[in-house]
């Protein structure tokens, strides 16, 4: 007998699929969930993924349109800047993310909301709350039966082997990840040593300044009533929200490496 349908954020990696698959074991059924917020993503691996390893649906939502209008626009309007420093490009995609997963479970009757982040996830779990609070939430990493199972990344190796879960063969980088259309961030291991200059592989949207080309890329920016109107990038110009922050991260990369 199911325990009840769960909502799962999903992204097919190690932690996550370990968690669809021990939560198929303990006797729910699984709808995995994937938000597009304009990362770079291959949707199609991580849905066929899901599937073979049991979900009973998968859904991905692109939120692109509602994060850039609902958030990060007025973010720019009122220069939003934590402590005059942290651009809050992570923080700003997370309620977005949780209204769709809130949806999602919703059509497909879910019980419970399920997440894999290891002690944090409260900015998912104070939304989830607030947008439906009879909803229960299952946080896999401050459950006793999951962490007796799991001391560390070896014991999820171990899981994955022993129950066919496919696993990259490529070494974890270092450090942990989040991007989104607004932003990149990074944090963990070797970063959180201030006295370690960061890589150069690790930047994905700019580049070293002595690497950089000598000619300059000229843009400009509009802006009516404090929102963006129009970007326009040599001879290309922009009005839709979306696509000129598009524009303006292909600006920037453009500036770093050089155009094709």
């Amino acid at each position: 007998m199911s325990k009840g349908r769960v909502c799962l954020a999903y992204s097919g990696g190690l932690d996550t699929s370990t968690i669809l698959v021990w939560l198929l074991q303990q006797g729910y059924q699984v709808v995995c969930y994937l938000g597009d917020v304009g990362q770079d993503e291959d949707f199609a691996a991580v849905e066929a993924k899901a599937l073979k390893l049991g979900a009973e649906a998968f859904v991905c939502e692109n939120l692109q349109r509602e994060l850039v209008d609902d958030v990060v626009s007025r973010a720019i309007m009122c220069n939003a800047i934590f402590e005059d420093q942290y651009l809050l490009g992570t923080a700003l995609a997370r309620p977005i993310i949780a209204r769709s997963m809130i949806r999602v479970a919703e059509k497909h009757n879910c019980t419970y909301l399920s997440h894999g982040a290891t002690g944090k996830g409260v900015r998912f779990e104070l939304a989830f709350i607030a947008l439906n609070p009879s909803i229960q939430i299952l946080a896999p990493w401050r459950m006793p039966e999951f962490i007796e199972k799991f001391q560390g990344r070896n014991d999820l190796l171990k899981f994955a082997a022993e129950n066919n879960i496919p696993v990259s063969s490529t070494p974890k980088a270092p450090w942990s990840m989040d991007e989104n259309i607004i932003h990149t961030s990074y944090e963990a291991g070797i970063l959180e040593d201030p006295d370690h200059t960061p890589p150069k592989e690790l930047w994905m949207r700019t580049k070293d300044p002595q690497d950089a080309p000598n000619e300059p890329t000229e843009f400009s920016v509009h802006f009516e009533k404090g929102l963006i109107s129009k970007v326009v990038v040599g001879d290309k110009e922009v009005t839709d929200s979306v696509e000129s922050l598009k524009l303006l991260n292909k600006a920037s990369f453009a500036a770093c490496y050089g155009s094709d």
